[in-house]
């Protein structure tokens, strides 16, 4: 579950970075003596008997985290909020302009962004605000997923973290729509998931199955269940790499795992047990799961006789040829 293994996260915030854009807008109070002087932008003009205002170009944080201010000069930009720049502007004018009050107001997120890829109309880099954007609202900016909910996963990479769940359950359950953090990448895939079935089957093949799930009667009837004239009904297994909390915490202790710390774990499936049945319809088939299905002891002295019957009827057959010559 997102919700686990990557936490709900809290919104960005508004701290500024590098690359961000600002708008700024500079008030002074009656008489302007300083930025009002010039007259002032329409777009933050009031009457000129209360106070007048000076909208400044958008400035972009450069690469040292600094932005440039007319009567100001540098000031540090990266790290701080809108509210701390405002506060650094307005120390500086004092003196110089009357009572001045400012405004920073962050136009464009360059710092914090999250990457969309995959299956998906458009991908894109989605910047993050303070409101804390979560996963369905950047599959959205991206214009949603192009393939059908129930076959869609979304995966998330945060770092050295990837964690898979089908869309399906991200919007059946809120708690699954997490906050996202910067540089998250997050890849919506298509039918990701694949059980292959070996043996006496119905069907050998790597069989994909939709991101919502599959259960083991499911995955018999997509193999054609087993082959009534080979297959031992006591004999069916899976393959699986487990987790280490799906393992008995003795069997885990004395376990093999692999290099990604999964224990190989096989289990028996008993088909000639009645009950077997009502179990296979919850037992859920993971990604990558092996299905076998051995041949029953009848079955491999059959293929004995067959071997002998097809070397020996030619022979007996030859004989009989010539002993009627």
């Amino acid at each position: 579950m997102f919700s686990e293994e990557l936490g709900q996260g809290n919104p960005i915030g508004s701290v500024i970075g590098k690359g961000d854009v600002l708008d700024i807008a500079i008030w002074e109070a009656p008489p302007a003596t300083l930025f009002g002087a010039v007259g002032g932008d329409a777009r933050v003009m009031s009457s000129a008997a209360t106070a007048r205002g000076t909208s400044l170009p958008e400035q972009m944080v450069d690469s040292d985290g600094q932005i440039s201010v007319p009567f100001v000069g540098r000031i540090q930009a990266d790290g701080k909020t809108p509210q701390q720049i405002a506060s650094v502007i307005n120390a500086r004018l004092v003196g110089m302009a009357h009572h001045p009050q400012t405004i920073v107001r962050l136009v464009r997120n360059a710092a914090a962004n999250v990457t969309i890829v995959g299956d998906v109309a458009g991908s894109a880099r989605v910047p993050l605000t303070s409101r804390g954007e979560r996963v369905l609202d950047v599959l959205a900016a991206a214009g949603g997923a192009r393939q059908p909910v129930s076959k869609t996963t979304i995966q998330i990479t945060r770092g050295s973290t990837v964690a898979s769940l089908p869309l399906a359950t991200v919007i059946q359950n809120p708690l699954q729509n997490v906050r996202l953090q910067p540089d998250d990448v997050v890849t919506v895939l298509f039918q990701p998931y694949s059980f292959t079935a070996l043996g006496a089957t119905g069907r050998n093949d790597e069989i994909p199955f939709e991101a919502t799930g599959l259960t083991l009667a499911q995955a018999l009837g997509r193999i054609a269940g087993l082959q009534d004239g080979r297959a031992d009904v006591k004999g069916a297994f899976i393959f699986r790499l487990e987790d280490p909390d799906a393992v008995d915490p003795a069997m885990r202790a004395t376990a093999s795992m692999t290099e990604d710390g999964k224990v190989p774990v096989i289990y028996r499936i008993n088909m000639n047990d009645p009950s077997t049945f009502f179990v296979a319809q919850t037992f859920p088939i993971r990604n990558r799961d092996v299905i076998y299905v051995s041949n029953a002891p009848l079955a491999d002295i059959q293929k004995f006789l067959n071997v002998v019957s097809s070397t020996l009827l030619p022979a007996a057959t030859t004989a009989a040829v010539i002993s009627q010559q």
